[in-house]
């Protein structure tokens, strides 16, 4: 038997009809290799299983699911890590010119982190489909100009087309979450490159939301001086901007410093 764990942030999707619609969302195209981030119970890897041609790696960090899968998938124990997925060198994986896909319902407080380390492996990752609560799926997906547009929005979708594709009702879970879930699905766009420092542009639209509410004037006014604010994207907010609207911006404050003499 496994126990639910609030630590862990464990809530078992209990619906087979779910769990399919989840992994028939993986694109029919693609990598072969795919991880599945946190299965518990093996709702989605069944489904996984059956399909044909694939390397799948669960990657699980509970001893008792762990233990529990390997009774219910029989071999499963060859692919399946015991490890922590935001710890794990995905590069060990597939090598580091792989290109993989992840699946997984991802557990609620660690979401934006798989997120964020997705965001690190850009050139590999080229499809993530996974379950995450209602109001981070709208907030990754959300355009600008939506009070919900946010550092994961422009960040995730400078890389990737995001869908959201269902909501499921908290009464498809063990424990039932206070809260609804989604399904959403990251592609890889065609971008190849930024054209600007990419430590440069997360710094800048993190700056910029940090203080959301005001204008660019005010909230990224500590990466450049006063009197090198003529553009007028610094007269907007934040959440007004389109993904290439804050590489615009990345680019005039890279090229204020220069101007300045500054690194």
């Amino acid at each position: 038997m496994v126990r639910p764990k609030k630590h862990l942030g464990q809530h078992f999707l209990t619906d087979p009809n779910i769990a399919k619609r989840i992994t028939d969302s993986l694109s029919p195209e693609g990598s072969n290799n795919i991880i599945e981030v946190g299965p518990g119970k093996g709702v989605l890897t069944g489904f996984l299983l059956e399909r044909e041609n694939i390397k799948l790696i669960p990657v699980e960090i509970d001893r008792e699911s762990v233990e529990y899968l390997i009774q219910q998938f029989p071999g499963i124990d060859s692919m399946l890590l015991e490890a922590d997925f935001l710890r794990l060198d995905l590069n060990s994986l597939f090598g580091e010119e792989e290109k993989f896909r992840i699946i997984g319902n991802f557990p609620y407080n660690i979401s934006s982190q798989i997120f964020f380390k997705v965001l690190d492996h850009t050139e590999q990752v080229t499809e993530v489909v996974c379950m995450i609560q209602k109001e981070v799926a709208e907030r990754i997906a959300s355009p600008p100009g939506n009070k919900t547009y946010g550092i994961l929005s422009v960040l995730l979708q400078t890389w990737y087309n995001i869908e959201y594709l269902f909501t499921v009702n908290a009464g498809s879970f063990f424990p039932r979450p206070e809260v609804q879930s989604a399904v959403i699905r990251l592609t890889r766009n065609e971008r190849t490159a930024l054209g600007v420092d990419a430590k440069k542009f997360k710094t800048v639209v993190k700056t910029a939301f940090n203080q959301r509410r005001k204008m660019l004037r005010n909230s990224v006014k500590g990466l450049l001086n006063e009197d090198v604010m003529e553009n007028p994207l610094f007269q907007r907010r934040p959440e007004q901007l389109s993904v290439e609207e804050f590489i615009e911006l990345t680019r005039f404050i890279a090229a204020s410093h220069t101007a300045e003499g500054n690194p």
